[in-house]
């Protein structure tokens, strides 16, 4: 039977026993209102380690807007529902008080990558992105922590993070799972309406259209292309549509500029963002 935990100290000791018999944890990080995205993460955790922890916590420091925090779907009971019937073993949902003391400072040195795309429109989110999880991975110290494909920058940041520490663990980055339209899975989708979501299609469309015209397009025709497609939707605010490596995070200037390309979006649906990306081989 699955286990909820509030506090740190019952995590470790619940994590303490475990680990005494030798077996593997993976962690997934989340803030909860979980949908098909997240518990693609729990399969996948099944698959490579022996013990699943699941974090549910919307933590106040990565968010940039009040209005936004205050807006945030919690769903802590459907959740733990949903985390069980997938055979999830521990989730920790703690307050915020347990995680955070009133005078704490973190500064996490990020380079460039929290001037571009997200960091550029959401100044300090990885600041919290980072503090939050190097909270995790000390509480929990998973062997293997899975994330999704659809926070790309954010998978980045992280990785950086671990190699900076020299943290002792494994990083995953998952596909993005899409509903049957295409609209990559959020925690957010469920403030869209009927209209909005299918509105929001075209940020897959654009970047499915734009990855198809490798080998067929011109770099920079096709891109501006695929900006054209969201910039005329109605009522859709694009904030970013950006071609980088997938390793480093500089911008792209043609097919060829990296092994590896990655393609992200960020665009405003009335007040609701949504992000998603694309990988090119």
């Amino acid at each position: 039977m699955i286990k909820v935990l509030k506090t740190k100290t019952d995590l470790q000791l619940e994590l303490g026993k475990l680990k005494k018999n030798g077996l593997k944890v993976g962690l997934i990080p989340t803030m909860g209102a979980l949908h098909d995205g997240h518990l693609s993460l729990i399969h996948l955790a099944k698959k490579q380690t022996d013990i699943i922890v699941c974090s549910i916590f919307v933590n106040p420091t990565q968010f940039t807007n009040a209005e936004d925090l205050k807006k945030y779907p919690r769903t802590l009971e459907s959740d733990v529902e949903m985390l069980e019937q997938a055979g999830t073993d521990l989730v920790f949902a703690p307050e915020i008080e347990e995680m955070y003391e009133d005078d704490e400072k973190w500064y996490f040195e990020l380079a460039d990558l929290d001037t571009i795309m997200e960091g550029k429109f959401r100044i300090g989110h990885f600041q919290g992105v980072t503090q939050i999880v190097y909270k995790l991975f000390l509480l929990v110290k998973p062997d293997i922590a899975f994330f999704g494909q659809k926070d790309f920058q954010q998978f980045a940041v992280i990785q950086k993070m671990v190699e900076d520490f020299h943290m002792d663990l494994k990083l995953v980055c998952a596909p993005t799972i899409r509903d049957e339209r295409g609209l990559a899975l959020s925690s957010r989708n469920s403030r869209l309406s009927k209209f909005e979501k299918e509105k929001a299609t075209i940020l897959s469309k654009a970047l499915f259209y734009f990855k198809a015209q490798k080998g067929k397009g011109d770099f920079t025709d096709s891109l501006h292309h695929a900006i054209k497609l969201i910039e005329k939707t109605q009522d859709v605010k694009l904030e970013y549509f950006e071609v980088r490596d997938t390793g480093t995070l500089k911008k792209a200037a043609d097919w060829n500029s990296y092994p590896k390309l990655v393609v992200c979006v960020a665009a405003k649906f009335g007040s609701i963002r949504l992000l998603d990306n694309v990988i090119i081989e």
